[in-house]
């Protein structure tokens, strides 16, 4: 926040719209970005919030609309960036803002312009996927319980989960190999994830980015914990 301040304070003077962009649950390390601070910083430079919440909505937040409800901050957000590839089953995503804001999108945005529209079918999967959220919030509360049963599995086998917070659960390694390896051997133990190295992270930060969902079941996550117990040790990740 005080970095995202110092730019800001630079910004001032030099542009006649400043646009602040961050993600609402961060996808690599699972954390949640500091939306009160950030609200509060853009009231006071005069500048718009833009927050993409592709990993926060069905998620994040009681009933899983995402990161406004997770801080009780409805209207918080300028524009609302998210995708219907996640949480979501289908293709595409959008921009959601006031009527002003999305009218200039509209006629001012390459790639809405140059974009065909939504086939009809992946159309009502999404329209229906947010009627899921809305009419099943038990769906949620289950997958914030199962998150919290692997999360704390992890932590006590000893594995690096960073300052994850949400079902986007890093199992950090710290070496591309050793992080190809422990993919390997999960997978050969029935548990697939998909290792994430350089460039995608920094050297040294390679990982295996796991995500949980609400159907995983607590032999799911049992099975999961034993695979990565075993594993890890073969590897010396954890003693």
């Amino acid at each position: 926040m005080a970095h995202l301040e110092r730019l800001l304070d630079d910004a001032q003077g030099q542009y006649s719209t400043i646009l602040v962009a961050a993600d609402s649950v961060f996808s690599m390390d699972g954390d949640i970005m500091d939306l009160p601070t950030t609200r509060v910083l853009c009231n006071l430079y005069g500048a718009r919030l833009m927050v993409d919440e592709a990993h926060s909505v069905g998620a994040l937040g009681a009933t899983g609309h995402g990161i406004e409800e997770h801080f009780g901050m409805y209207g918080s957000i300028d524009l609302k960036m998210g995708t219907l590839s996640k949480s979501i089953p289908s293709i595409g995503g959008y921009l959601a803002g006031d009527r002003d804001l999305v009218d200039y999108q509209r006629h001012m945005s390459r790639p809405f312009i140059f974009s065909a529209a939504l086939p009809p079918a992946q159309t009502a999967a999404a329209l229906e996927a947010f009627n899921v959220i809305e009419d099943e919030p038990e769906i949620v509360t289950m997958l914030h319980r199962q998150t919290a049963k692997y999360a704390d599995g992890l932590r006590v086998l000893g594995f690096d989960t960073r300052d994850s917070s949400t079902c986007v659960v890093p199992i950090m390694v710290g070496d591309e190999a050793r992080a190809m390896d422990l993919t390997a051997g999960l997978f050969d133990r029935g548990v697939f994830v998909c290792p994430i190295v350089h460039p995608a992270v920094p050297r040294g930060t390679d990982r295996l980015r796991t995500c949980m969902m609400a159907t995983h079941t607590d032999e799911d996550i049992a099975q999961a914990l034993d695979a990565l117990e075993v594993v890890g040790k073969q590897l010396g990740l954890i003693s």
